[in-house]
């Protein structure tokens, strides 16, 4: 792998308060939901919640590159 370039400023909003925002919403949504916000030994296995997660997240990745690779193929048409 090579280094990727220094970032670049630019006119869009940073991403920090995104997630910070998206992280608050997800507890609203999680107390809604369950009638509490996420807590540590709360009955589940929280590595395992955590696996399951990122196993979808690798999921929807792979569909993003393949997303990519075919609009690209499209557009070398």
């Amino acid at each position: 792998m090579t280094e990727q370039p220094t970032p670049v400023a630019n006119q869009h909003p940073p991403i920090v308060p995104q997630v910070i925002a998206d992280l608050d919403a997800r507890m609203t949504l999680g107390i809604q939901r369950y009638g509490v916000a996420l807590q540590p030994e709360n009955g589940r296995d929280m590595l395992r919640d955590l696996y399951e997660e990122l196993l979808d997240a690798c999921v929807y990745i792979r569909g993003c590159i393949a997303e990519r690779d075919l609009q690209h193929a499209r557009e070398a048409a």
